[in-house]
């Protein structure tokens, strides 16, 4: 058994890194990197790509953001990092009570193209995901 768990770690480990990989900014299409210009001015992305889609990594107002764009321009969502304090209550006693109290060790804003927004806490290993109002909508295995 040890063995096979030996063989399926490097395996996973490569699998994982697939899906999300660092990028030239040479390499990211002139429509993503003019759309990310015209929405977030003056900030300095490090890209990457992941599912087919761009992702802009980068810092403004002090805040962690990223945003998703397609090949074409059109940004489909962005996420900033948000304090756990800005939370909801609504959301924090649904962590207590569904999961034990475990700590909030991350929390941000996630903003769809279509204006709709979902709200998001990390505890160990998986994201929370509610509706702007504190409503649970699902949970994400990390």
């Amino acid at each position: 058994m040890k063995k096979i768990i030996a063989l399926i770690i490097p395996y996973a480990a490569v699998s994982l890194t697939a899906c999300s990989q660092k990028i030239d900014a040479a390499k990211v299409p002139s429509p993503v990197k003019e759309s990310f210009a015209r929405q977030f001015p003056g900030a300095a992305p490090k890209w990457e790509k992941e599912d087919g889609k761009y992702e802009a990594g980068f810092k403004q107002n002090g805040h962690e953001i990223s945003a998703l764009f397609e090949a074409n321009g059109t940004m489909t969502e962005s996420e900033m990092e948000i304090a756990t304090a800005e939370l909801p209550a609504v959301i924090k006693e649904y962590i207590k009570t569904h999961y034990n109290g475990a700590p909030i060790k991350e929390a941000a804003k996630i903003t769809f193209a279509t204006g709709k927004i979902e709200l998001e806490a990390a505890i160990k290993g998986k994201d929370i995901i509610f509706d702007i109002n504190g409503n649970f909508i699902r949970e994400v295995v990390n």
